[in-house]
């Protein structure tokens, strides 16, 4: 399962808010929402979120092994 608690970590530790990521960078807050409960999220939105935050990308999401994982 990806989880994005180092999402909201490294969003404290910056300059940026949600309400900065809403009104001035134009994120929907929907996917504030889908980052809150670990939902998934594009690629772009990813990519977005580390040029905003000026991040790698092991700073907003890491996998965690889930018995709910589904095989392939």
């Amino acid at each position: 399962m990806i989880d994005y608690s180092p999402f909201w970590e490294t969003l404290k530790n910056s300059s940026e808010t949600t309400y900065t990521l809403i009104n001035k960078h134009h994120l929907s807050s929907s996917t504030l929402d889908k980052l809150r409960n670990n939902k998934p999220v594009n690629t772009t939105t990813l990519n977005d979120l580390c040029r905003i935050l000026d991040c790698r990308l092991e700073d907003i999401a890491q996998y965690v092994p889930s018995d709910q994982d589904q095989p392939l």
